[in-house]
């Protein structure tokens, strides 16, 4: 299964990345791993939260799947093909 990704930058002080460095370097991982890891267990107990969709958008996303069942639908096997036919 693939997750979609999102790439983060943060500033921080010098004598702060130097302490994380530091910390990293003792488990042999880089500074951005460890960062991750440290958000990681700050989160892992958290539920994530969910919301509801919109009446419409719920509405569309039930007529699609009524279109899939019916047949409406095409498979597009190639993104830009698709795209460039447009």
């Amino acid at each position: 299964m693939v997750q979609d990704v999102t790439q983060i930058k943060v500033t921080l002080p010098d004598p702060l990345m130097d302490f994380l460095a530091s910390k990293a370097g003792k488990f042999g991982v880089t500074v951005s791993s460890y960062v991750k890891n440290l958000i990681l267990n700050e989160v892992k107990d958290m539920d994530f939260p969910v919301y509801p969709m919109s009446e419409k958008t719920e509405a569309l996303g039930l007529q699609a799947i009524e279109d899939y069942k019916a047949g409406k639908t095409k498979e597009i096997k190639n993104i830009d093909e698709y795209f460039a036919k447009l």
